[in-house]
């Protein structure tokens, strides 16, 4: 088992040292800028799209049965009276990143690359290894169906995913299924789903929406 993590590690950072090299995470000292008043980035003009007054951010490592979509939702539900404001003042920006990587990806990538297998999310409905996302029109095997991505997307929810993790994953796939790893990465990005945003990383994008005003709430 040790050894297994260890490989992993090596791997982690030797995909981490690629996507570096690539300009993956050239946005970060850029960010950093911005916050001091300096030049603005896709990442940043993304944080600045964060809505509301009452802000709170949910960092999704791990699925953990969707609680980070029903704790989006209840915020929603639940903050407008609270406060005594309309919706339009609250913000919410979950984070996914890490083994929750694959709620943020359309069923096309999901069936080709087994990935209800490879991060051992089942389908609610089948019982058996998700070959599809069940987190997006409903939130997995919650029985809060407003609480799907793709409605709290609609309601103004930002969700970002992890480039790290689709940098990582997509490599042990590649290296699992005997394919080239530029072709899997491709795969994945390009079956992110609408209304969800690449960020460099989860930590960075965490980081700048609690710069932003957002409350961070751990949700893996």
């Amino acid at each position: 088992m040790q050894d297994e993590i260890l490989g992993k590690r090596r791997d982690f950072l030797g995909l981490a040292a690629m996507a570096a090299a690539a300009g993956f995470g050239s946005t970060l000292p850029a960010t950093q800028a911005a916050a001091a008043g300096g030049p603005s980035t896709n990442f940043t003009r993304w944080l600045d799209s964060i809505p509301g007054k009452h802000r709170q951010v949910y960092d999704m490592p791990e699925v953990n049965n969707g609680m980070a979509l029903a704790w989006s939702w209840v915020f929603l539900l639940t903050g407008a009276p609270a406060y005594g404001v309309p919706e339009s003042d609250l913000g919410v920006v979950i984070v996914i990143r890490h083994d929750a990587l694959p709620l943020a990806f359309q069923d096309e990538v999901w069936a080709k690359y087994k990935m209800g297998e490879m991060f051992k999310i089942d389908d609610p409905d089948t019982k058996a290894p998700a070959v599809r996302n069940p987190f997006w029109l409903k939130p997995g095997a919650l029985p809060i169906p407003d609480a799907g991505l793709q409605k709290l997307i609609d309601r103004g929810v930002r969700v970002a995913v992890c480039n790290m993790a689709i940098t990582f994953y997509s490599g042990m796939a590649a290296k699992k299924m005997g394919l080239k790893h530029e072709e899997v990465m491709k795969d994945w990005l390009d079956a992110v789903q609408p209304g969800i945003t690449v960020v460099p990383s989860g930590m960075v994008a965490l980081n700048g929406a609690v710069s932003r005003g957002c409350v961070y709430v751990f949700a893996g």
